[in-house]
């Protein structure tokens, strides 16, 4: 979309796609930030407070923390789920409309969770209500991911495709964050009050948050992308395009598995070593007799750099390609797994907050082309299944168990080394498919979706079974 300027002169297209571009970039970031807020916010609890509140171990003092995140690992197990469900709401009825049922549904849950009782208080019932709710959070993060990166992928120039969605990934990042200050801020209660109630507080504030998601994405517009392709599906008499409407997880099956078994594999990088490194991390720290205001900043600290190298490897994917920066990224987690722990067995504030950025920073070469990387492995049509279908399978697994696994483990050895070689096992499965399967940055086109049925356009499959676009070069390209 272009706009004419006030004197009459064409306006060039970096002016014309400045505010476009500037306002979904700033959505998806502010959207993705309050909504990972909530879900990141039971992942730091449950390793410092929810486990003496619902699920009491009258035993050893790591089995309650086991339980707690247990409770993770369901939220986890919930978000494939989720990412079925408002995958194919988003590639039939639109991003928006799952991004709002995502944000809805993600907003209550944690609310709720604020105000369930103690163990002490209703007994069985209590943790019940939370696996529950934990739950429907895991379903709205399982759809929240796909639909926040496509609403930037889809809407901005394919040069610049990799350095604007890590924004969307950032916001993850800064959620994340904002959940450690304000558990910390909730800390600062005197005696037991953290505790008895003080936990409580920042769930109750997801109130706020939710409110003010809602807004930004009300305001919202649909993608370009997913627009033309809607009025392209409707005009189209071939039956394979109607086809493909009725059932995007079909067609993303038939067309697609290739790529969504490479998504799964680089997933289970960055999800392992990304929940050892932030939740698991907080369970060790106190095992070592690291205070828990001292585990809290290192991870504030650690995910801030985490942020902002997001965008620095966003950039530097459009320059050298997607996997070159990814595989950086699984390289320095295998080289760092052990380091991390050593570090953190000192003891010293330093070697900890060291252990955590250089760790963030290798996490972010992943997470910061994620987005990218992924979107341009689908077509338009079945773009929000794929993504999701690849991203949660692998979250669910890898990033939901991993911290269970590495807790007990290390109840049973005594020792990090064991969950040290858990995360150099699972960045080896994202290595091992960065090295065999094929990059397509140069090829992908996320903003042209070819249509089967249109006289100009074909689709050829490569030799990794990824699909490119062949255009008559005398059409004009946008």
């Amino acid at each position: 979309m272009t706009r004419q300027s006030t004197n009459g002169d064409a306006p060039s297209p970096a002016a014309s796609d400045a505010v476009p571009v500037r306002r979904v970039v700033t959505a998806s970031l502010a959207g993705n930030m309050l909504e990972w807020y909530d879900f990141f916010l039971y992942t730091t609890a449950a390793a410092m407070v929810l486990g003496s509140v619902f699920f009491p171990s009258g035993g050893h003092p790591l089995l309650g923390t086991i339980a707690a995140l247990a409770g993770h690992a369901v939220g986890f197990a919930a978000r494939p789920i989720g990412g079925l469900v408002f995958g194919h709401i988003g590639d039939r009825r639109g991003r928006k409309t799952a991004l709002l049922a995502t944000i809805s549904l993600m907003g209550g849950a944690t609310f709720c969770m604020g105000l369930l009782p103690s163990y002490s208080t209703a007994g069985i019932v209590s943790p019940l209500l939370l696996v529950v709710l934990r739950i429907l959070q895991g379903a709205a993060a399982g759809g929240e991911w796909g639909g926040g990166v496509l609403i930037i992928t889809e809407n901005v120039p394919p040069n610049r495709r990799g350095f604007l969605a890590s924004f969307s990934s950032c916001g993850m990042g800064i959620g994340f964050v904002l959940s450690s200050l304000a558990l910390w801020l909730a800390q600062q209660a005197s005696g037991d009050a953290f505790a008895a109630w003080g936990w409580r507080l920042p769930f109750l504030a997801s109130a706020v948050i939710f409110a003010v998601g809602l807004y930004i994405r009300r305001n919202l517009g649909e993608t370009e992308s997913f627009e033309e392709t809607t009025v392209t599906g409707a005009e189209a008499a071939d039956k394979a395009v109607a086809s493909e409407a009725r059932s995007p997880l079909r067609e993303v099956l038939r067309r697609h598995p290739r790529q969504i078994l490479f998504a799964m594999a680089l997933r289970f990088a960055d999800s392992g070593a990304s929940y050892i490194f932030m939740s698991f991390s907080l369970v060790y720290g106190a095992y070592v007799g690291i205070s828990s205001t001292v585990l809290l900043w290192a991870g504030i600290v650690g995910m801030t750099v985490d942020s902002v190298m997001m965008v620095v490897f966003g950039r530097l994917s459009d320059r050298v390609g997607r996997r070159p920066v990814y595989l950086g990224g699984t390289i320095g987690i295998i080289v760092w797994a052990v380091p991390f722990f050593l570090l953190m067995d000192t003891g010293e504030t330093a070697a900890v907050w060291l252990a955590f950025v250089v760790g963030h920073i290798a996490i972010a070469a992943m997470i910061g082309v994620q987005p990218s990387y992924f979107a341009e492995l689908f077509s338009t049509r079945t773009r929000y299944s794929g993504m999701a279908i690849g991203h949660e399978l692998s979250s669910a697994v890898a990033g939901g168990l991993s911290p269970v696994a590495a807790t007990a483990l290390l109840a049973a050895t005594g020792h990090f080394l064991p969950v040290a070689l858990l995360t150099i096992a699972m960045t080896l499965v994202a290595t091992v498919a960065l090295v065999f399967f094929a990059d397509r940055t140069a090829t992908a086109d996320v903003a042209q979706d070819p249509s089967p049925s249109a006289s100009d356009t074909s689709t050829e499959t490569d030799t990794h079974g990824e699909i490119t676009a062949k255009r008559d070069t005398s059409a004009p390209v946008a």
